[in-house]
């Protein structure tokens, strides 16, 4: 059986934080450090704009001398961003995430946003499965699974 999307939110959930696309980065670096997240969903008028992460303000604010409190989001976020249906496989997304870098992908269902899955929330569904069949397999090879 292969595992979904909507598998992983049904048991994180599908609170997104969001922020618009004029709060400065530094307003996103609070609600992130307060809510203890690793990115942010830039919305505007229900539409998502981009995503920003702890890489963007990394690399665009830090490393280019830029202040985080008078610098605005939609200059930080990044603005190529690929969403994902509740129903695509969860194995999918981790190549999706691999090949393009990114950690974190939108879940939107019917035009607007329904959760957001990161990398770890995938790997964590993968390596929860690979327990079950092992232990599976360590049944059925020493005659213990009936």
């Amino acid at each position: 059986m292969k595992r979904t999307v909507r598998q992983i939110l049904e048991k994180k959930g599908s609170r997104v934080w969001t922020i618009s696309p004029g709060a400065s980065g530094y307003e996103a670096l609070e609600l992130m450090a307060d809510k203890n997240i690793g990115a942010l969903v830039v919305m505007e008028s229900g539409k998502i704009m981009g995503i920003f992460s702890e890489r963007d303000y990394a690399r665009k604010v830090i490393l280019k001398g830029k202040s985080s409190k008078e610098t605005p989001v939609r200059e930080l976020m990044s603005e190529h961003v690929i969403t994902v249906s509740s129903s695509q496989v969860i194995e999918v997304c981790l190549a999706i995430m691999s090949e393009k870098q990114f950690r974190h992908l939108p879940v939107v269902e019917d035009g607007q946003l329904a959760g957001l899955v990161s990398m770890g929330d995938v790997v964590k569904m993968i390596i929860a499965d690979q327990k079950i069949t092992i232990d599976q397999l360590e049944k059925y090879i020493t005659g213990s699974l009936y």
